[in-house]
């Protein structure tokens, strides 16, 4: 069974990864990369949770996954995964894009439910993507998550969901809106 789950997780990733490279705006992709994950059912640690290696670049006006789909590959999104999971084992997936307020008010146009942290209010010696999403998730994991960065570290939304597919045509909606917008 876990070898099937791991095929599954794999080929759901790998068609979310094929729509968002096909039609997703590049102009969503932060400055440090974007990642879109998937965790397995009783994920526990980032191993648990497939990912794109090296992430998915801007390269031109193209999307670009730079590696292959795995587990393991990413931390930080991973996180927000696990994290989740604790209040809402239904919500398996997660990517992180570009933050902008032309974007969040398109996300709030398009119904979303929103939350954001403040990175300044983060209590020592707790992980910001541990703190910040459970803080958003106390009343319900909300289909995105946003700061606006801090010293050093670049303002973020996160959209959060049951499967990559979803959370990739939730970023396409949101990709077909901002054709026109000024990022």
């Amino acid at each position: 069974m876990r070898a099937e789950d791991r095929a599954r997780v794999i080929a759901c990733m790998d068609q979310a990864v094929t729509l968002l490279a096909g039609r997703m705006d590049p102009r969503l992709i932060p400055e440090v990369g974007m990642n879109i994950v998937y965790a397995l059912p009783d994920a526990r640690s980032r191993d648990d949770v497939a990912g794109v290696l090296g992430r998915i670049v801007r390269l031109g006006d193209r999307v670009h996954p730079v590696g292959e789909i795995t587990f393991g590959a990413s931390d930080h999104v991973a996180r927000i995964v696990i994290t989740a999971m604790r209040f809402d084992p239904g919500i398996r997936s997660a990517a992180n894009i570009r933050f902008s307020e032309a974007i969040l008010l398109e996300m709030e146009n398009l119904m979303f439910e929103i939350c954001s942290f403040d990175r300044e209010k983060e209590p020592p010696g707790v992980q910001t993507m541990d703190w910040g999403v459970a803080s958003c998730c106390r009343g319900g994991v909300p289909d995105v998550i946003y700061d606006r960065g801090a010293r050093g570290k670049e303002p973020m939304i996160r959209v959060l969901g049951e499967d990559p597919v979803t959370v990739a045509h939730n970023i396409l909606k949101l990709s077909n809106r901002i054709t026109y917008a000024q990022l």
